[in-house]
């Protein structure tokens, strides 16, 4: 699949590739997730208030930055998963990533795991 980009199609700071294995929805972003990029990675984990999938691993091995509102579109993603039966996982947190996932304490929310395997295998 084609990586999401900004809604202007050009190069954006964060690109989403999305994929599918045994029905988890896999998005692998690169980049930077800030307030001028969080939009992109809002409408890949939901549409109106819908999650695209109820089951989603979030692979952040390319990810450089995260800033609050990254953090805020996580939160709301996971409740509406969790309303619709499903589930968000975080794999591969990059050091910049895991600070600011340690400072709120998402990872009491939100799962974290070490590697993409062990994220779609848990």
């Amino acid at each position: 699949m084609a990586a999401i980009q900004d809604p202007a199609g050009q190069n954006a700071r964060l690109s989403i590739t999305p994929a599918s294995t045994a029905g988890i929805r896999v998005l692998t972003l690169r980049g930077e997730i800030d307030a001028d990029t969080v939009q992109g990675l809002r409408d890949a984990l939901y549409i109106d208030d819908t999650p695209t999938s109820p089951r989603s691993v979030l692979d952040f091995s390319d990810v450089t930055f995260m800033d609050s509102s990254g953090v805020n579109v996580l939160v709301t993603a996971f409740h509406r998963a969790r309303a619709a039966g499903g589930w968000i996982r975080m794999a591969a947190l990059t050091e910049p990533v895991q600070q600011v996932v340690d400072i709120v304490g998402l990872d009491t929310i939100i799962p974290c795991y070490p590697t993409l395997s062990e994220a779609l295998g848990a």
